[in-house]
């Protein structure tokens, strides 16, 4: 997911706002949206990523709609890491694409595996979950 208004703020991340982006990419209003539907409760916890491994991918029958919500499925896991992962913050690559950045320094592009997911099921949110958690 490219966020093209954060364009010319390259190197100077302390120049945006955490809290303000944490914000704007916990939105996520199309899987809100699919799982409310479901009667999916997102609480930012790992239940509520195992809930969403669950549901029937119905996404899948438009390319368009697959897209997004491989984007907000991202954006919802990263969510998650954020505030359940002590020192995990958001990131943004020079290229736009918002990542997690562990305390470690490794920077995990959230968006792009859970595009996978919803392709295909696999990796299942909550595994990448479990396994961004433990490093």
């Amino acid at each position: 997911m490219n966020i093209p208004f954060l364009g010319g703020r390259r190197a100077t991340r302390e120049a945006v706002d955490p809290a303000g982006i944490a914000g704007l990419l916990a939105e996520c209003e199309l899987l809100r949206s699919q799982a409310d539907q479901a009667g999916v409760r997102l609480d930012d916890t790992r239940a509520s990523l195992e809930a969403l491994d669950q549901l029937p991918p119905r996404w899948r029958d438009d390319p368009e709609t697959l897209l997004r919500l491989g984007n907000d499925a991202g954006l919802y896991l990263g969510t998650v890491v954020v505030r359940t992962v002590p020192g995990a913050a958001w990131g943004i690559r020079s290229d736009g694409q918002p990542v997690i950045v562990l305390p470690s320094g490794r920077e995990v592009d959230v968006v792009a595996a859970a595009q996978e997911w919803a392709a295909s099921g696999v990796p299942e949110l909550a595994r990448l979950y479990a396994e961004i958690a433990e490093t």
